[in-house]
């Protein structure tokens, strides 16, 4: 358990910290240097260090409940090329994207046989059983790092990847669609409590997880897809 824990920690500060420097990355590249200004282009996990996200961390690492995160990637939407709805879709995009390919990149040595794959800790007792279980833990952890950020809720990527979406197509319902999802986008916040909460309260006692239920489709998918297998 222990280890399992551990290693979970480790899994998250590394997609946490190439999310957020894959953000930087790419609004820098559509022509905002605000974060590069500020040393966000960078692997270093401190650069993207947030005091209660990294508390967040430990807790979802050891407790199984909540949710993590880093420092913000400052970007100014009107200094983007494309615009500044389609523009902050292509820097929300990047964050999920690079989770993804981590976790496929990741997974090499481990569809090759180089490491064993595992997800029990009490059968790491070697190096190589160490090594297996950290990064069979990055690739599941940054699946579901792609997948919870790509939920179409704001402040997740996937709310600025569908509004930038909508603004890209030049039809009146998508119009329509992107005003009225503007105007029940301070209620986001609201909304991702409810299903935290509900997972949290209700999920515990009877069993039954929200946010898997949403979420669990595309992750078997991926997990299936990248190690074979469904966790």
């Amino acid at each position: 358990m222990l280890l399992s824990s551990i290693a979970f920690l480790v899994a998250l500060i590394i997609g946490v910290t190439v999310h957020e420097c894959a953000h930087a990355w790419m609004a820098n590249q559509l022509g905002d240097p605000t974060a590069r200004l500020m040393g966000r282009i960078s692997l270093n996990p401190v650069v993207h260090f947030d005091p209660l996200g990294a508390l967040m961390m430990v807790i979802m690492a050891f407790q199984h409940v909540g949710i993590a995160w880093g420092k913000p990637t400052p970007v100014n939407p009107y200094h983007l090329r494309h615009g500044p709805r389609v523009g902050m879709g292509m820097v929300a995009l990047a964050g999920p994207l690079s989770n993804l390919l981590l976790a496929t990149v990741v997974a090499v040595p481990l569809r090759l046989g180089l490491l064993p794959l595992m997800t029990v800790p009490s059968l790491a007792r070697d190096i190589p059983g160490l090594l297996g279980l950290l990064v069979t833990t990055t690739v599941i952890v940054n699946i579901g790092l792609t997948v919870f950020n790509l939920l179409p809720i704001p402040p997740l990527d996937g709310f600025s990847v569908l509004m930038g979406i909508l603004s890209a197509i030049r039809a009146r319902w998508a119009y329509e669609w992107s005003s009225t999802l503007a105007r029940l986008e301070s209620q986001g916040m609201m909304v991702l409590f409810f299903v935290l909460m509900f997972d949290i309260v209700v999920g515990r006692l009877v069993g039954f997880s929200l946010l898997g239920l949403i979420m669990r489709p595309l992750t078997d998918l991926l997990t299936w897809f990248i190690l074979g297998f469904r966790y």
